[in-house]
C-alpha cells in the first residue's frame, strides 16, 4: 500500500522507518517547515528520534498535497491538532479511496469525540481504523519486538492492514471493537500521569501497584460507560498500554507526572520539552465525559485537578488514600 503518514513527530517518524520496508512508497508529512527542511537534508529527526536515519525512499514533505494518491493515510498527530488537520487534508486532496488509520491517542475537548469519529466526519465515505497498543516510538525505531492492535468495523480491512503492516518484530492483532481499543489508548495516559506523580513523591512500589490496579478498574468502568466492552480493556490497548506508560522511563506522561511529584510546576515542565504529553488534554476531556456520564472516576478527577486546577500533587494523592474503604470491584 502506498502510505502517507501525517505527523512527523517521534511516532510518525518511527512508523515511516518501520513500514518503508513493506510499502512501495512512504510520504512523511510534517507541519513544521523548518524541521522538515532539516530532515530532508540530514534524513534524521533530531528533535524526537536522534540517531535514526530515514532511507531515501521516505519522501519527507511539508505539503499536504503530496499525500494525494495514498492507499493508506496514517494520522499520527497530537490529538488537539487532529480535527483541523483532518478537514484541511480532506480539502487539500479531495475525494480519495484511502483507508484512514488513526495512531493518535486522545479524546476531543468539549465534544468528547474519539479520534476515529473526527476522521469519519472529515472523510464520511472512507473506511477508518485505529492502531493502539504498548508501543514506544524509540523502541519501534530500534526494531525491538512489540505488539499492537488494529481495530476496524470492517474485518476485511483489519485483516488487510494486519498483513500489510505487521512483521515478526511488529506483531499486529486485529479487533472489531474500535471503541474499546481507542479508549484504552487514550485514557491510559491520564493514569500514567498519576503513576508518575506517585513515583515523584516517593510513595513506593506498594502504593504504585495499588494505584495502577485501581487505574485499570477505573479504565474499565469508564470505557464501558463510553460504549466499550469490558473484556477488551484487558488486552494490549488497555492493560498492556497502561502497564507500559505507568512504568516505563520513556513514557512522556509518566515523566510529566514524576516531575510534578518532585515539585516542578506544569509551565516549567512544558517549557523544557518539545514532546506532547497527551495526558494533559485527555485529563480535561475525560473529566468532562465523566461528569456527563455521572460515573465515579476518582483518579481521573485528581489528575485533572492537578493539571488544570493547580492542585498540589501531594494533596491529591493523600485525598485518594483517604477515600472511604469499600469492597474491591474490578
Amino acid at each position: 500500500m502506498n502510505t502517507a503518514i501525517i505527523g512527523a513527530g517521534g511516532w510518525g517518524t518511527a512508523l515511516a522507518n518501520l513500514w518503508v520496508k513493506r510499502s512501495p512508497k512512504i510520504v512523511l508529512w510534517g507541519h513544521n517547515a523548518e524541521r522538515v527542511a532539516s530532515m530532508q537534508k540530514t534524513r534524521e529527526n533530531s528533535d524526537y528520534l536522534p540517531g535514526l536515519r530515514l532511507p531515501p525512499s521516505v519522501h519527507i514533505t511539508a505539503e499536504l498535497a503530496d499525500c494525494a494518491g495514498a492507499d493508506l493515510m496514517v494520522l499520527a498527530t497530537p490529538s488537539m491538532a487532529l480535527r483541523n488537520l483532518a478537514f484541511l487534508l480532506a480539502k487539500q486532496i479531495g475525494a480519495t479511496d484511502a483507508v484512514l488509520l488513526s495512531c493518535t491517542k486522545g479524546i476531543e475537548h468539549g465534544s468528547g469525540m474519539r479520534m476515529t469519529e473526527i476522521l469519519r466526519e472529515a472523510f464520511p465515505e472512507n473506511r477508518v481504523a485505529v492502531l493502539s497498543g504498548p508501543n514506544l516510538a524509540n523502541e519501534v525505531a530500534r526494531d525491538l519486538p512489540t505488539a499492537t492492535v488494529i481495530a476496524c468495523d470492517d474485518s476485511d480491512i483489519a485483516a488487510r492492514l494486519q498483513t500489510t503492516l505487521g512483521s515478526p518484530r511488529f506483531r499486529v492483532y486485529t479487533s472489531l471493537d474500535v471503541v474499546s481499543v481507542e479508549l484504552g489508548g487514550a485514557l491510559k495516559n491520564v493514569f500514567a500521569v498519576a503513576a508518575g506523580i506517585s513515583d515523584g513523591l516517593g510513595l513506593g512500589d506498594n502504593a504504585k501497584a495499588a494505584l495502577v490496579t485501581r487505574s485499570l478498574a477505573e479504565l474499565v468502568r469508564f470505557g464501558v460507560a463510553m460504549g466499550g466492552t469490558a473484556e477488551a480493556f484487558y488486552g494490549l490497548s488497555g492493560a498492556g498500554d497502561l502497564m507500559l506508560t505507568c512504568y516505563s522511563e520513556h513514557s512522556r506522561n509518566h515523566s510529566l507526572g514524576q516531575r510534578l511529584g518532585r515539585g516542578e510546576s506544569l509551565p516549567e515542565i512544558l517549557g523544557s520539552t518539545k514532546t506532547v504529553a497527551e495526558g494533559i488534554p485527555t485529563a480535561r476531556s475525560a473529566w468532562e465525559c465523566a461528569r456527563r456520564l455521572d460515573i465515579a472516576t476518582p483518579i481521573t478527577d485528581e489528575v485533572y485537578a492537578i493539571l488544570h486546577r493547580g492542585k498540589k500533587p501531594a494533596v491529591a494523592l493523600e485525598e485518594l488514600l483517604k477515600r472511604e474503604p469499600r469492597p474491591e470491584q474490578t
